[in-house]
């Protein structure tokens, strides 16, 4: 494999996305990455990480944060342990304190210089982009992440993927299934419901699939109904927090006038001319 594609790939298998879609990393799980078999040792990494942050204006406790998890240790006893969630920056500093002659910490000194750069780069033009900007970059991460949440469900048990679907959307559309959906936007059946929708529903949707995912990635749920459930809770709990936050519900939401492949076929008219 690719070192490159390795580097993404292992560092990207361990990364977490909160409730508010904030990415994280754990401690426990970088430790494991970067080959530190003593979790004193890796300590000791992460407080030279946290004294660089010293002495800038940012806040540390923004980037490490204390956390504790209780794991099995046998005879069906279990105990806490400390682990600590990490920002993308935070593993950055400490990839760059780490020991230099072990290989992953010099994939992740790669790793995390650039995607951190990267992230800065597309918050920075995101806030920037119009409208279909930000619906064309929101859909291709919606199809990105639906193929991982399909892999996901099959894993799990999953073998009427069209009812899991629709759990999700009842949860998140209140009761409403895909041909709810359709109807209401008055789609024809060869029409994805996905292409029309505005960057605040896509996002809404990219949400629920995200974190179906990660939920499903436990591998603790292995049936079809249990799956469905899950989707079905996580969308209904998106809608709770819309409502909230926006008091707004996602099928109040209008419907754009152009769907993504109109203007996909209008970019690519704009680039022959």
């Amino acid at each position: 494999m690719d070192i490159q594609l390795y580097n993404e790939k292992t560092f990207e298998e361990i990364k977490h996305i909160d409730e508010n879609g904030t990415e994280y990393w754990l401690a426990r799980e970088l430790q494991d990455i970067l080959e530190y078999s003593k979790w004193g040792n890796f300590k000791r990494v992460i407080e030279k990480a946290k004294q660089s942050i010293e002495t800038t204006e940012i806040n540390m406790f923004d980037h490490f944060a204390d956390v504790g998890k209780m794991v099995e240790v046998g005879s069906d006893a279990v105990r806490r342990i400390d682990d600590i969630m990490l920002t993308r920056y935070a593993c950055y500093l400490i990839v760059q304190n780490g020991d230099p002659r072990k290989k992953m910490i010099a994939l992740g000194q790669q790793y995390f210089a650039v995607q951190t750069r990267k992230q800065e780069l597309e918050e920075k033009e995101f806030g920037e982009l119009t409208e279909e900007q930000r619906r064309l970059k929101l859909r291709n991460d919606v199809k990105g992440f639906n193929k991982k949440l399909a892999k996901a469900a099959q894993d799990s048990g999953v073998k009427n993927y069209g009812s899991f679907q629709n759990s999700g959307y009842r949860g998140l559309y209140g009761g409403e299934t895909a041909e709810d959906i359709r109807k209401r936007k008055q789609l024809d059946k060869k029409e994805e419901i996905l292409d029309h929708m505005g960057s605040t529903e896509l996002a809404a949707n990219f949400f629920r699939i995200t974190q179906t995912e990660e939920r499903l990635k436990k591998g603790d749920i292995k049936e079809q109904r249990k799956a469905d459930d899950v989707h079905y809770n996580i969308g209904k709990k998106v809608r709770e927090t819309m409502e909230e936050i926006s008091g707004i519900l996602p099928e109040e939401l209008p419907t754009p006038e152009k769907s993504i492949k109109q203007i996909e076929r209008e970019q690519k008219g704009l680039k022959k001319k």
